[in-house]
């Protein structure tokens, strides 16, 4: 393992990495409500700026950008140098929103606000798979003495039709696929825990018998206060999780070992992607200290669809 490098600085809270072809990688600052590229030196150009908390980013089938937008839904703070979202959400959070970017020309569209009457309330993360659909989560907000009760949809990308796939979930986050795709992980923030579902046919899950309603089955989880953000998984199907607090990418493996933990040098560690010709550059966003970070894996990652 290498040791972690950084590649720019002076980020609004960044996540959602997406590698591209040139080398570059292409981040959300959440706390800007922009889109920015980032050239292997370090250059900053900004892309497209919807507004909002926009917040997970996928390439899309026609090589345009997805945008799980959470509407502006968190506050930021410094606290001990590092910044810190928190919520309940400021009044200017507007709901959340799926969004689709042209990386061209920076224009922006609203894909979808609601499924079947009941509005997006934070959107997170999303993952497309090899039928060009995509699952996202749903974070939610937490207000003063309430919490939402979330899920994880599964949409089309030109704005035809979404569905509520898994319901309910508590604060969902990081989602990825397994290698053939037969596998769906999820992370939850608070509760500090992974989950799976099979994947049934596109855009249905498998309910794995039980008491819970939402029909998962618990991957990992970690002792203490660890909770979880994004995840990627990497060519030999392990689930590498951003891990808050530890400011690490907790690995597990597909059976729920705990493989490793990579230490990142920040305690709000939010997302991990795949790049580079074999796929071995892991990008991090380290968001607390604001700042794209890269590392050289010990594994492959896992190549995305249409990535």
């Amino acid at each position: 393992m290498g040791e972690v490098t950084q590649i720019a600085s002076g980020l609004e809270f960044p996540e959602g990495p997406v590698a591209m072809a040139d080398g570059s990688v292409i981040v959300v600052e959440i706390g800007a409500g922009r889109i920015t590229r980032v050239s292997p030196d370090g250059d900053k150009q900004v892309l497209a700026e919807p507004g909002g908390g926009p917040n997970g980013l996928a390439i899309g089938p026609d090589g345009k950008l997805y945008v799980a937008n959470n509407g502006g839904s968190f506050r930021y703070e410094k606290v001990e140098g590092m910044n810190i979202p928190s919520q309940p959400p400021p009044d200017s959070w507007e709901g959340g929103r799926i969004e689709r970017v042209d990386i061209d020309s920076g224009q922006v569209e609203v894909l979808y606000t609601e499924c079947e009457g009941n509005p997006l309330r934070g959107p997170n993360d999303l993952v497309f798979d090899a039928h060009g659909g995509f699952y996202f989560t749903d974070h939610g907000v937490r207000l003063e003495r309430t919490s939402d009760r979330t899920g994880i949809y599964y949409a089309q990308p030109d704005g035809s039709a979404i569905t509520e796939v898994a319901f309910p979930l508590d604060g969902p986050n990081g989602i990825g696929l397994s290698p053939d795709g037969d596998r769906l992980y999820v992370a939850e923030t608070y509760t500090g825990r992974v989950w799976w579902w099979e994947v049934a046919r596109p855009g249905e899950l498998v309910q794995a018998p039980g008491l819970l309603p939402n029909g998962g089955t618990v991957l990992a989880g970690l002792p203490g206060l660890q909770l979880f953000d994004s995840l990627a998984v990497d060519g030999e199907g392990n689930v590498c999780v951003a891990t808050l607090l530890t400011g690490a990418i907790s690995v597990f493996s597909p059976d729920g070992d705990l493989v490793e933990q990579v230490p990142t040098e920040d305690i709000v560690v939010t997302n991990i992607a795949f790049g580079g010709e074999d796929l071995r550059t892991a990008y991090l966003t380290l968001s607390g200290s604001g700042r794209l970070a890269c590392v050289q894996w010990p594994r492959p990652g896992l190549k995305l669809a249409h990535q």
